[in-house]
């Protein structure tokens, strides 16, 4: 029977977390569950207070509840893995965000693949709940779209928006896993896979593992959705930049950036008469701004703002 915890970084979102954890409660599955959340909020400790809560109920798994005092979403993180490593023996560890939550064979059907691929990390489906419906323009952008895939074999993992990462991966990197420079910019996720791509660790994405991601109406707007692309563009170079080796290795990303400043006029005017085309013109311009802001030293903190509750 596999040993699976479930790891949760929190930030001011009882309500979502709440609605995450009893989602989980009603897992059908064989495994053996445990439940580890950790409360990045060392001042008002809303998700502690949560958890006292659902054990007294007495919730279905074994719940603990950390603090991760120091502010940002990699100290979370890490706080979480050390507590694993330190204090279980579960070979699997899986990971939600406190906005999302899983359907009920949503951990079954991460452990078939598993088991059929051999997979080191593997990534689930993730679909989208909206507050308010977003316009149309933006519903195939990035953060508003669902994210899906051919189940199977994948070269790289993007995030840990729903993944399943073996105990492996986090005892054969130096730590911390998650790299605090991204503790409020996001990207600590990427930057971690790189790291095991770069050990040769083996990557799968399962389309039946889904999980459901709550977005507020202030993130289903045009002005997040670019906001958004701007800050995937500016974290992913900031990664690309830390795992440089050689300068001509810099030469075709700048090339990307500039082909995209030429070229987007010429997409906007062209795209003009079809707002989702415009929106997907829009989102390669503002990314490819990021990634320019990074190679200039700028770092957007987007996650210095919580949407949600």
């Amino acid at each position: 029977m596999p040993e699976v915890v479930v790891a949760i970084p929190s930030f001011r979102r009882p309500q979502s977390l709440e609605r995450l954890l009893l989602a989980l409660e009603r897992l059908e599955t064989s495994a053996q569950v445990s439940v580890l959340v950790a409360d990045n909020d060392a001042g008002q400790r809303e998700a502690v207070a949560l958890c006292d809560t659902l054990r007294r109920r007495g919730y279905r798994w074994p719940l603990t509840c950390i603090v991760a005092a120091e502010r940002g979403i990699a100290q979370a993180r890490n706080a979480l893995v050390s507590h694993i490593l330190a204090h279980s023996s579960a070979d699997l560890i899986a990971m939600l965000d406190n906005d999302e939550w899983p359907s009920t064979d949503w951990l079954n059907a991460f452990l078939r693949v598993q088991k059929v691929t051999g997979a080191d990390a593997l990534q689930g489906a993730v679909m989208r709940a909206f507050e308010t419906p977003p316009h149309h323009q933006v519903q195939e952008c990035h953060g508003i779209a669902p994210m899906r895939h051919r189940t199977g074999c994948i070269s790289m993992i993007d995030s840990t928006s729903n993944v399943l990462i073996s105990r492996s991966c986090f005892e054969g990197l130096a730590p911390p896993c998650f790299d605090p420079a991204f503790a409020l910019s996001g990207g600590e996720d990427r930057d971690f896979f790189e790291r095991l791509r770069r050990q040769g660790r083996r990557f799968a994405w399962v389309d039946d593992a889904v999980a459901y991601a709550w977005v507020p109406s202030s993130r289903s707007t045009l002005g997040w959705v670019l906001q958004r692309a701007y800050r995937t563009g500016n974290s992913d170079m900031r990664v690309f930049l830390k795992h440089l080796q050689r300068g001509a290795d810099l030469l075709p990303e700048l090339a990307k950036i500039v082909g995209v400043a030429l070229l987007s006029p010429v997409l906007l005017i062209a795209a003009a008469p079809f707002p989702r085309q415009r929106s997907r013109a829009l989102c390669k311009l503002f990314r490819a701004a990021g990634k320019a802001a990074a190679l200039s030293g700028h770092r957007y903190d987007e996650y210095a703002v919580v949407h949600g509750a």
